[in-house]
């Protein structure tokens, strides 16, 4: 019969503890990817530049353009004018850029082994006894029938139950930017020009 503790021992722990945070670093490694490829196909033109693979393309930088209306001093400084302008954004500086970063990972794993023994013994003992008599003149008979049964029968076992469960809880957070890319993000908004016309 096992016992609870092979039965723990012999479970892999490398793998039920390192497999789950194996697959949170590749999930953060997912995560930077999938913002670099965010910040270059939303933040950049595409261009077709000969020898590059579409990877390695970015181009200049998508920007928004905005027309108004805009009031503004004369040039004889005698009141104001409105005057048509525009104002021309680069698009990442408008958008909040997807960065996490796994905070927090938590594994809970519990394994609850049932182990039981049993021996179960039944014992049955039945005699059934018949007494036959008969008296005639001087002379009589009796007959005795007797039997008996014994039986005894015995069962063994054992049982084992094993449960297992694992809640494995990741906390994700909006990371703060890298410095190069708070510095590309200074760089494009230095970049905003407004015009008027």
């Amino acid at each position: 019969m096992p016992t609870p503790g092979q039965e723990l021992a012999s479970l892999d722990f490398e793998a039920l503890i390192g497999g789950p945070l194996i697959a949170v670093v590749n999930a953060q490694g997912q995560a930077a990817l999938t913002t670099v490829n965010f910040i270059k196909s939303v933040g950049f033109k595409k261009t077709t530049t000969p020898g590059t693979t579409e990877e390695q393309q970015t181009g200049e930088p998508a920007t928004v353009a905005f027309s108004y209306k805009k009031t503004v001093p004369k040039a004889d400084g005698s009141g104001t004018e409105v005057k048509d302008a525009s104002l021309t954004v680069p698009l990442l500086a408008m958008l909040p850029i997807p960065y996490l970063r796994v905070e927090d990972v938590t594994i809970d794993f519990l394994a609850k082994i049932n182990s039981v023994e049993y021996r179960q013994v039944d014992t049955n003992f039945k005699v059934d006894a018949e007494l036959e008599a008969k008296a005639g003149w001087l002379w009589g008979s009796a007959r005795l029938k007797v039997s008996t049964q014994y039986q005894r029968q015995t069962k063994e076992g054992s049982t084992v139950t094993r449960d297992y469960s694992m809640n494995v809880k990741v906390k994700a957070v909006q990371e703060e930017m890298p410095g190069g890319l708070s510095k590309l993000l200074s760089i494009l908004e230095a970049s905003i020009k407004e015009e008027t016309k």
